[in-house]
Parts: structure tokens; sequence; C-alpha cells
């Protein structure tokens, strides 16, 4: 199996967007009503890890990217070497 950066990168993309994908569905789930700031069944620490989940998968899509980006360059330099 030949892994490559544009692989990882994918792969990558794909974990966040499942990870970003469950922690929008936990917010979505929590009890908080659209006119009131609160609610007796929220606790606040509710949202903390799936707020920390979104972030990380936006910082994994961001290293995705980065990869991918090098990769077209690392490339395009051996190109322009062999010609």
């Amino acid at each position: 199996m030949n892994i490559t950066p544009t692989t990882s990168a994918v792969n990558l993309i794909n974990t966040a967007q499942h990870k970003s994908a469950d922690a929008a569905e936990v917010i979505a789930r929590l009890p908080i009503q659209n006119d009131e700031v609160g609610s007796s069944e929220f606790n606040s620490s509710d949202i903390i890890k799936p707020v920390l989940s979104l972030k990380e998968a936006e910082l994994e899509t961001s290293a995705a990217v980065k990869l991918i980006e090098t990769d077209k360059k690392t490339i395009g330099s051996l190109l322009d070497i062999k010609s």
C-alpha cells in the first residue's frame, strides 16, 4: 500500500468532517430554547467538549490543507528540475 501526503491529508479531512458532524449533533441536542438564556437542565460544561472537538476538527482540516499544498509544491519543484 502506497501512502502519500495527499492520501494522509484526505484521511485527515474525512476524520475532521466526522468529528465536526458528531460535535454539531451533540450541540444541537443540548436543552436550550431559542428564547431563553439557559435552562435548568443545561450545564455549561456539557458544551465545552463538543466545542473543543469543533476547534480540533478545524485545526486538523487546516493541517491537511497545508499538507496538500506542500505536496503540490514538492511535485511542482520535482517537475521543474526534470524539465
